[in-house]
């Protein structure tokens, strides 16, 4: 990162990790690209690098859960979820992945949820659209991990895929903790369509 410190300054290159206070605590921020140049978060608090198994959730964007507050998915309570529990703790990190839509991008996830107005579930939808039901990837969050330090994780997750993405890329899970939050009328399709056909580990 290069800012100007003043007219004709020679920059300074500065590493891109800044103090971020929220309305659950306070919180570091870092930013890692990846080979496709996207912008990648970890967001983080304590010392997450002390060789304990800190508490870490890997979440994917999701602009209309997570900033417009949708039901038709739990990402945004989730995300909030996360938040709250890593301040408690006093420990963890967030791993916030610019894979919008499971890796499908904005664009295509609205057409499926076009397709899922009129009856599609969430799985078939991104099918019927010639897209992979997901196509989402761990190797970055992986490195961002390694990046700050940190080789050993507590996941908060009910995803197993997410569980073996890091394993594959070095990244050791001590445990698996649930992560169910957001549940609603909105959302029980999807929920139940995420345990009963994509593996997610759901007690709902």
């Amino acid at each position: 990162m290069t800012i100007q410190v003043k007219k004709d300054a020679e920059p300074i290159e500065i590493e891109a990790d800044a103090y971020l206070p929220t309305e659950y605590g306070n919180f570091r921020v870092r930013v890692t690209l990846d080979s496709e140049g996207k912008e990648h978060a970890l967001l983080y608090t304590g010392d997450i690098s002390n060789g304990n198994a800190p508490l870490v959730r890997i979440h994917s964007e999701c602009l209309t859960g997570d900033a417009f507050g949708s039901m038709k998915c739990d990402c945004g309570p989730q995300l909030q979820s996360a938040m709250k529990k890593i301040q408690e703790e006093g420990c963890g990190a967030i791993a916030y992945l610019r894979q919008e839509g499971r890796g499908i991008g904005l664009h295509s996830k609205i057409q499926a949820y076009a397709l899922q107005d009129v009856g599609y579930d969430t799985l078939d939808a991104n099918l019927a659209l010639g897209l992979p039901a997901d196509a989402r990837e761990y190797d970055i969050a992986a490195k961002m991990l390694k990046e700050a330090g940190v080789e050993r994780v507590r996941l908060m997750t009910n995803n197993p895929l997410k569980v073996k993405g890091l394993r594959d890329n070095g990244i050791e899970i001590d445990s698996r903790l649930e992560h169910i939050s957001g549940i609603s009328t909105e959302n029980l399709d999807y929920l139940s369509t995420k345990g009963k056909r994509m593996g997610h580990i759901l007690d709902i």
